[in-house]
């Protein structure tokens, strides 16, 4: 009986109607090498979190609040509840996948139930079919439990001999077990109890026990974000329930031609590829704001935090985890030196020590994209919303296939939810020579995020063709 931490209850907590607390992934599949049904997926999740106890917990509530939540298990796990199937009408557009992960990913998940969903969705043009997931931030913490995304595909293409099924439920804890354990626990330390009877205040140093090595730098960049509040932007509006999703596809090749051909910043800083995703993203958000109609001069910015960094200098794979506030220049009118603008600045933060690194994030087994999104959509939910304008989690991702069973996974979009007063979430995967983004949005505050979407592609070609 594992009790919660103060951070994972806080998700809990704050989980509304509007704001819910989980991140998700939507995954298409080719099936020119193999289908996965529904039997086969339930099989393919049952053997893979069998290992993975959390996915078969859920939570339980001490009486009167006087502790924190505790993990217990699911005496009555269902396997098909959690794994559902869906399936397009014709054509089977990328679109019409859109609007079905725009209508389930508001929707909280079943607190009686353990905290994750996986729906297999058929139907989509040229045979092809998707994998949509939901995972709640409070089981992923990425040391007990992983994103489920990541535990469904593997590097190598097949299906795994079935084996036995050991696990068994433990009995769930009367009241009186859950409170005789909640006593204990204060004596051991006091402020807990009293903390949980508040309502389960936020404590970013859980996170940095858990993943975030060095946290107190996370504060000094809460603080430093503080005295200067983010500029007013139509990104920050009230959220409702209702949201809009698209999926934009591009090169990774394209980013890596421009950080070769741009390989020295206007101050002699080096260009990494995630300036270059930042400095699209910028290209795009100017582009928006212009379509409609909105005042752009020279001095305007959006600010972006940037929880998660990507690949390192062989472009390889991680080399830490950060924490950034970044003004993005969307009043430049410049491809390229919107560019060398991010890039000053993001060297600015990690040489100034207000990047949180987390080079120990490496070294944990089993850490991937999906993990790492949910990590950075953590970290985005415990900062102020005066603080930043969008949250961008960009994490790399293999450039090796992957498979679910026989299927070739094509591509890969985060889905980041929205926090409160938080109009757009952005969130990228580098998978297999790609860069997917997965733009969720407000329905209302954001009625044309397409044109958010395209407007990146088209300023990744303006980065692309050099022009000024």
């Amino acid at each position: 009986m594992d009790r919660l931490t103060s951070l994972d209850t806080s998700f809990l907590y704050l989980e509304g109607r509007s704001t819910v607390m989980h991140v998700g992934s939507v995954m298409v599949f080719d099936p020119a090498a193999g289908r996965v049904d529904l039997d086969r997926l339930v099989a393919l999740i049952g053997q893979r979190i069998a290992q993975l106890p959390r996915y078969r917990q859920r939570i339980r509530w001490v009486p009167g609040h006087l502790a924190n939540p505790v993990w217990i298990d699911d005496e009555y796990f269902d396997l098909s509840y959690h794994v559902r199937r869906a399936a397009l009408p014709r054509p089977g557009t990328d679109a019409q996948l859109e609007a079905f992960v725009a209508r389930i990913q508001p929707r909280p998940l079943d607190r009686d139930r353990p905290l994750w969903e996986v729906y297999l969705v058929e139907g989509l043009e040229h045979g092809r079919f998707a994998i949509v997931t939901k995972t709640h931030y409070a089981l992923v913490d990425g040391v007990n439990a992983l994103d489920i995304a990541q535990v469904l595909v593997t590097e190598t293409p097949g299906w795994e001999r079935a084996q036995q099924d050991l696990w068994r439920p433990m009995h769930a804890p009367n009241d009186l077990t859950l409170v005789a354990a909640a006593v204990l626990d204060s004596l051991r330390g006091p402020g807990r109890m009293v903390e949980a009877a508040r309502g389960g205040a936020t404590e970013l140093r859980e996170l940095g026990t858990k993943v975030l090595s060095g946290v107190g730098s996370l504060a000094r960049t809460v603080a430093r974000g503080a005295a200067t509040p983010a500029p007013t932007s139509p990104l920050n509006a009230p959220v409702g329930q209702a949201r809009r999703f698209v999926m934009v596809g591009t090169d990774l090749a394209d980013y890596r031609a421009v950080r070769s051909r741009l390989a020295r910043g206007a101050h002699g800083e080096d260009v990494s590829v995630n300036d270059v995703v930042l400095a699209a993203l910028a290209g795009a958000l100017r582009t928006w704001l212009l379509t409609r109609g909105a005042a752009v001069h020279n001095a305007t910015v959006v600010r972006a935090l940037v929880p998660v960094s990507v690949e390192d200098d062989a472009g390889t794979g991680l080399h830490s985890l950060s924490a950034c506030l970044v003004d993005l220049p969307v009043g430049e009118p410049a491809a390229s030196m919107r560019l060398h603008q991010i890039a000053f600045l993001m060297r600015q933060q990690i040489a100034g020590g207000r990047a949180v690194g987390a080079d120990r994030l490496v070294g944990l087994a089993g850490f991937a994209p999906p993990t790492l999104h949910a990590m950075g959509a953590r970290l985005g939910s415990e900062m102020s919303r005066r603080l930043f304008n969008v949250i961008v989690t960009n994490v790399p991702g293999p450039q090796t296939p992957l498979y679910a069973g026989d299927a070739h996974m094509l591509s890969t979009y985060p889905v980041i939810p929205l926090a409160k007063g938080q109009a757009l979430a952005v969130g990228l995967t580098s998978y297999d020579g790609g860069v997917y983004y997965g733009l969720n949005a407000d329905r209302d505050a954001m009625p044309d995020v397409e044109v958010l979407g395209q407007s990146i592609v088209d300023s990744l070609a303006e980065l692309t063709g050099g022009r000024r």
